[in-house]
């Protein structure tokens, strides 16, 4: 029996997911696993009871990721679960930055006009001051092809749009999910100078932050759009205030920071990306799926502490070891094993970073049974669990 402790509103087709014979929710403190969305792990104590923390959204930022990791807590998330939400609110916003659309429906509601002729007269006097262009023939430039901005250079490319898109990291199976039609970029410059509109979707990390400086501005054409759908702190905002008197025409973003709110070159929404109905339930149902895959197989699948590592459960006896990704790790964790006469029949070993993970399936047999607190003794593993 499993106790699972739930932060923030968790949709409920996600949390019907865990069975009752087998998962007991926010029934006691002692927590095998928590499910969140935004609560700040950051500020919490975490108790060494802990196995696993699941976030119902892509973004890390509320994680302590490194400290979890240290901990032996594999932290999840669910990339991809709200691309769709977040790609519409991009291409909603691409539209409301060639077409003045807010300013035509303010004006509308401004209007005292007596009668419906004044009105429609007003309104054949005035609308050449909302005289908008059309996305059709722009040229956008996507940095980052994840979910979110494969999906996005898709959909443009039926608006008729030419996409250029730039991601060093891009791995083959996203590329998989990218149309031919999709321009690749080699290099930044060859997307900054050529394109009308920019979208930003790279993941905040420690060299991407505030990376998005005078540096890429300067290389930018005068009067472009850049629209952040990713994360606010990307962007250095004293070289943005700057850029808005040359290259920055209009910055669109998610991300509402204090010293931007009120600029008239600036469209800051509430951090509405993920907040569909549909968004919230993809989320929840991921997160859940991902978290019981782990606590009852040992399989990891969308971490964003430990690499993702998966071996069949055929229900043979399984050891699942976390620990640090240093040298003969493996070869002791199996001279161990064989020392106690105990045969590997399937095993799995992969490494992120600092840390590492290995999944063993043993043969069944009537050897000398192997207590797991001999694993211990190893140094550098972190957390041993058995099934």
């Amino acid at each position: 029996m499993y106790h699972i402790k739930t932060f923030n509103q968790i949709a409920a087709a996600g949390l019907k997911r865990f069975e009752q014979n087998e998962y007991v929710i926010n029934a006691s403190d002692q927590a095998d696993a928590w499910v969140l969305r935004s609560h700040n792990v950051h500020d919490e104590e975490i108790p060494p009871h802990l196995l696993a923390i699941a976030r119902a959204g892509a973004g890390v930022n509320n994680l302590p990721l490194d400290q979890l990791a240290k901990q032996g807590v594999v932290a999840f998330h669910t990339p991809g679960a709200n691309a769709n939400a977040v790609k519409e609110l991009v291409l909603a916003s691409m539209i409301l930055s060639v077409r003045p659309i807010v300013k035509g429906f303010n004006w509308v509601n401004e209007q005292t006009t007596e009668s419906q002729s004044q009105l429609e007269k007003a309104m054949e006097q005035q609308k050449r001051q909302f005289l908008g262009a059309e996305l059709r023939g722009k040229k956008v430039g996507i940095i980052g092809l994840g979910a979110i901005g494969a999906s996005l250079a898709n959909d443009l490319l039926q608006l008729g749009v030419d996409v250029i898109g730039y991601d060093p990291h891009l791995s083959v199976d996203a590329a998989w999910n990218i149309s031919k039609h999709v321009t690749r970029a080699k290099h930044l410059s060859e997307v900054l100078g050529a394109v009308d509109l920019l979208s930003i979707h790279m993941p905040l990390t420690k060299e991407t932050r505030f990376s998005i400086d005078r540096s890429w501005f300067e290389r930018m054409k005068p009067g472009m759009t850049v629209l952040n759908f990713a994360r606010g702190e990307l962007v250095k905002d004293d070289d943005l205030v700057e850029a808005f008197h040359h290259h920055v025409g209009l910055y669109i973003t998610d991300f509402p920071r204090h010293t931007l709110i009120g600029h008239p070159q600036v469209m800051a929404l509430p951090h509405l990306g993920a907040s569909t109905r549909e968004s919230e339930v993809n989320c929840a149902i991921q997160a859940v799926d991902t978290l019981k895959l782990y606590l009852e197989t040992g399989n990891i699948r969308s971490s964003a502490n430990f690499p993702n590592a998966e071996l069949p459960y055929t229900g043979k006896r399984r050891l699942a070891i976390l620990h640090q990704n240093v040298p003969n790790m493996v070869g002791q964790i199996t001279g161990e094993l064989a020392s106690h006469g105990l045969n590997i029949d399937n095993m799995i070993n992969r490494s992120r970073g600092e840390m590492a993970y290995t999944l063993i399936d043993l043969d069944n047999n009537e050897h000398e049974p192997l207590s797991i607190h001999a694993l211990y003794d190893i140094k550098g593993v972190i957390r041993v669990r058995e099934f």
